[in-house]
């Protein structure tokens, strides 16, 4: 379903940390520090390399070959970090990344057609779809957030036809 080519966000820089080029580091894997498995990284236009990284208190901190101050770290602060998709591991069927959830149709049990997910997001509790109708429909829904809960909300998920099949009533 992707593209070699496909970019994919995994993570977040941070504020500088120290004064020797370190910085704050927000991952969007599902373990936290898998984020260093994956190099290099691309910053903006930039491919870069994590040179060490290290936990520090309730987060990570890593150094990234070629930034050696505070202002250069600060300059990434912010930055989305990229990486080539075909970095990612290969999925067992029945899985797939929320990028490959994006775009698809949400139709509920009596084939109502609630509309398209537009983002895929985590909330502590589970992940949530955000699905968006083209116009205000005959509920007057033009948004719903639907909790990602596989046999209680979600039923299907067809990435072929690229379909999710849910048990919600459209009218909340």
């Amino acid at each position: 379903m992707s593209h070699a080519s496909d970019k994919v966000v995994i993570g977040k820089i941070g504020a500088p940390y120290g004064v020797k080029g370190w910085v704050k580091i927000h991952s969007f894997t599902e373990q936290p520090d898998t984020v260093f498995s994956y190099q290099p990284w691309q910053i903006g236009e930039n491919t870069v390399t994590v040179e060490q990284w290290q936990v520090q208190g309730k987060g990570m901190v890593a150094k990234l070959v070629g930034i050696e101050d505070r202002d250069s770290a600060d300059i990434l602060k912010n930055a989305e970090i990229s990486i080539d998709a075909a970095l990612l591991p290969e999925l067992g069927e029945e899985e797939f990344y929320w990028r490959d959830l994006k775009g698809m149709q949400v139709i509920n049990l009596d084939g109502y057609n609630m509309g398209t997910v537009q983002d895929v997001f985590n909330t502590g509790a589970n992940d949530v779809l955000q699905v968006k109708a083209n116009a205000k429909d005959a509920f007057g829904q033009r948004e719903r957030l639907l909790p990602f809960v596989y046999d209680e909300v979600i039923h299907k998920v067809d990435t072929e036809e690229k379909v999710i099949t849910v048990d919600w009533d459209p009218g909340f």
